[in-house]
């Protein structure tokens, strides 16, 4: 029945508020291989009326666009932070680094500090466990000493799976917190209303359709066409009303029914899976805005206003797919800040979009694609495009994606202009040992787009380098290009001989790396490592574990690491977990 289906699930929430409320929020992620200036998302955040963000880390540049926004911000502390903020010192350096700093007039409206991010997933195997109460406590009692404690509350972003009906009753109004973390739980939510911090949720409808093959579709919209599961006379016609007061219960159980709270994140994708679309998107985010202008609350918490952050505002071609092809879809905009669908904020369901991003630079109109009668040895096709797929977003071209319907010779061309793109147009990213060719012919279809990456100033990028690859047989030498000066390899690894096209002779590669940020990133000769790696990512991640015993200035890792749980976005980099 469908009352037990809803709730065996773990699902997720993206954010969004009302309108015509207390003000829309949204959750500004960046893990892009090009992403927008800050100054740029900024004004698209002015332009459409949202007054409020939540974003997934403290970076001063995005911090410094906010200022003098007059726009709510969710700072966040990575979940790879938190056992540093488990000591008070550090945790008030922190403070006073990322918050205080920014608190004047004029300066960023910081409301919230998220403390980690889902970090009780079940998947982590509790690796989070006993470190994010104690930073909790350490984050918002150097805010009080800050002086601003009063105005900016700490709180953490947890994810729906912290609590569940059991399977004997899948109710909402059986709801009880995971049972084992049920007295951490319980803490930290006596702590939140001691403080008074609201408690923060994630809840994704999609990801309850995605994860079960016989969930009912018209259950995780809000237009009533779905059956009701039937509580206590309480009839719920959407997961989302369920998710949610299966919460409130939990909270009840736990004498703290009353407890505020924020849907840290919900959303829809819109491509990388046949549920993720567009359409689907624009549907649900419908039906959601009507119910919160309106202030509709759900069952256990009727005519009250919800405090929303949509997941999420732009679309994310760095994320981890492990999760899913659709990862790097969620955003209401696109990766140049363009509208995919009509969208009305005001809840009112009229037919406009968003307001687009202003003054976005792009590459040159050209593309690269796949060449037959380029000389090249056709036999390694397949291997050119996972090489090329490895080290761009390829997830359009999966079933039941927008560019599914290519024929071989579509998928190759797209691969090859993704990495193309990724690559900025550099000499030898269109090449692919023959078989491409560059054009100024746009190969779109009605239904596939062939993009033209933004292009990014060293000005908007200035720490991140370009990573120079050469491959030697089961060898890799790598070195960052930040100047002009002759590079120096500073890195090795074992690389098996089917990872690359390239590796059966030396031959450089221009990789840009992403997700990681290798912001003053300095490796030593010392920190040469052998490492066994593969594809996807396997720089990447190559790049982390001898970036761990390197030198960095002041003896402290620089780099940017994020496995605070959106590397993956809503649901964290599983793979991830420490």
């Amino acid at each position: 029945m469908a009352g037990s289906r809803f709730l065996v699930v773990s699902v997720l929430v993206v954010g969004l508020c009302s309108a015509l409320a207390q003000g829309l929020g949204v959750n500004w992620g960046t893990m892009a291989s090009h992403p927008l200036p800050p100054k740029i998302v900024v004004q698209l955040l002015k332009d459409n009326g949202i007054d409020k963000v939540k974003i997934f880390d403290a970076d001063s540049s995005t911090l410094k666009a906010l200022a003098g926004s007059d726009i709510e911000v969710m700072v966040a502390i990575p979940n790879n932070m938190l056992r540093t903020m488990t000591d008070y010192g550090a945790a008030r350096d922190w403070v006073k680094t990322n918050v205080t700093r920014y608190h004047f007039e004029g300066g960023v409206n910081i409301k919230y500090v998220a403390v980690g991010n889902e970090p009780f997933l079940s998947s982590y195997n509790g690796s989070f466990l006993n470190v994010t109460f104690p930073a909790l406590k350490n984050i918002q009692n150097a805010l009080n000493d800050a002086g601003v404690g009063g105005s900016i509350k700490a709180t953490v972003p947890l994810n729906a799976d912290v609590y569940n009906s059991p399977e004997s009753n899948p109710v909402p109004s059986a709801g009880r917190f995971r049972t084992d973390i049920s007295d951490l739980m319980t803490e930290i939510v006596q702590f939140l209303n001691q403080s008074g911090a609201p408690f923060t949720v994630n809840i994704y409808p999609f990801l309850s359709l995605y994860g079960n093959p016989n969930f009912p579709v018209e259950f995780a919209f809000f237009d009533g066409g779905s059956d009701p599961v039937v509580d206590n006379g309480i009839q719920y016609t959407n997961v989302f009303d369920a998710n949610f007061d299966t919460l409130v219960s939990a909270l009840k159980g736990v004498g703290l029914g009353d407890l505020p709270i924020i849907v840290g994140e919900v959303g829809w994708p819109t491509d990388g899976d046949k549920n993720a679309k567009a359409s689907y998107a624009q549907r649900f985010y419908d039906g959601l805005l009507k119910r919160l202008v309106a202030n509709h609350g759900t069952p256990l918490r009727p005519n009250q206003y919800i405090e929303v952050y949509l997941f999420s505002f732009i679309d994310e071609d760095a994320k981890s797919v492990q999760p899913g092809n659709f990862e790097r879809h969620w955003g209401v905009l696109k990766y140049d800040g363009q509208p995919k669908y009509n969208m009305d904020l005001s809840g009112q369901g009229q037919a406009k979009t968003l307001v687009p991003a202003k003054d976005v630079k792009y590459l040159p109109k050209k593309w690269c694609v796949f060449d037959p009668n380029g000389g090249g040895n056709v036999s390694t096709l397949g291997d050119q495009i996972t090489f090329a797929c490895t080290w761009s977003d390829c997830t359009a071209l999966g079933y039941g994606s927008t560019c599914n319907g290519l024929d071989g010779n579509g998928n190759a061309s797209f691969a090859f202009n993704m990495y193309y793109q990724v690559q900025n147009h550099q000499e030898l990213s269109c090449n692919f040992q023959g078989l491409a060719t560059e054009t100024t012919q746009d190969p779109s279809t009605a239904g596939c787009n062939f993009t033209i990456q933004i292009a990014t100033s060293v000005a908007d990028a200035p720490m991140k380098p370009l990573l120079v690859v050469f491959m030697m047989g089961r060898r890799m030498e790598a070195c960052f290009l930040c100047s002009s000066s002759s590079p120096k390899p500073h890195l090795s690894f074992n690389i098996s001989p089917n990872s690359s096209p390239f590796s059966s002779r030396r031959h450089p590669l221009l990789v840009r790396l992403h997700p990681i940020s290798l912001k003053g990133l300095i490796l030593s000769p010392s920190s040469r490592s052998s490492l066994q790696i593969s594809p996807p990512f396997a720089v990447a991640e190559a790049l982390e574990q001898a970036a761990e015993t390197s030198a960095y200035p002041g003896g402290a890792s620089s780099s940017k690491v994020d496995k605070s749980g959106r590397f993956c976005s809503p649901r964290a980099a599983r793979e991830l977990a420490l």
